[in-house]
């Protein structure tokens, strides 16, 4: 089975991010994850992030950066990157049943998919990394 690529949004504010919660009837139904979705052939980031994101928070998706990380999704042909997003209007729940802007301690304390998880672990880490010793 091969990989199916997969755009997490990663949407920043000051200090907070774009978190959203999934319909009780999909896969992670109830937990919180950055908004996206699967990339159609041939479709940039970009691409698929306005469409993505159009969809399901009713914003567009005005540029896109580097994938920061990449997991692969326990269990799915999955694997999902990890990519700052920056959008045009205000994001409403168009698909999810809540979303909120949240710093990375806050959304680490939420029940987040599984991929979710390893990137809030993951960005949490290379924050710490960066500040300067102290001594």
């Amino acid at each position: 089975m091969s990989a199916i690529q997969v755009l997490a949004a990663v949407i920043k504010r000051a200090d907070r991010y774009l978190i959203c919660k999934r319909p009780p009837h999909k896969r992670h139904g109830n937990l919180w994850e950055f908004p996206g979705g699967k990339l159609e052939p041939d479709e940039s980031l970009l691409d698929a992030a306005n469409r993505e994101l159009q969809e399901e928070l009713g914003v567009a998706a005005v540029k896109v950066g580097e994938p920061l990380v990449s997991f692969a999704d326990p269990g799915s042909p999955f694997v999902i990157e990890f990519v700052p997003t920056e959008i045009r209007g205000d994001p409403t729940c168009v698909e999810h049943s809540e979303l909120r802007w949240a710093t990375l301690h806050e959304i680490q304390s939420l029940p987040l998919a599984p991929t979710d998880r390893q990137f809030v672990e993951f960005a949490l880490a290379q924050r710490a990394s960066r500040q300067p010793i102290r001594g």
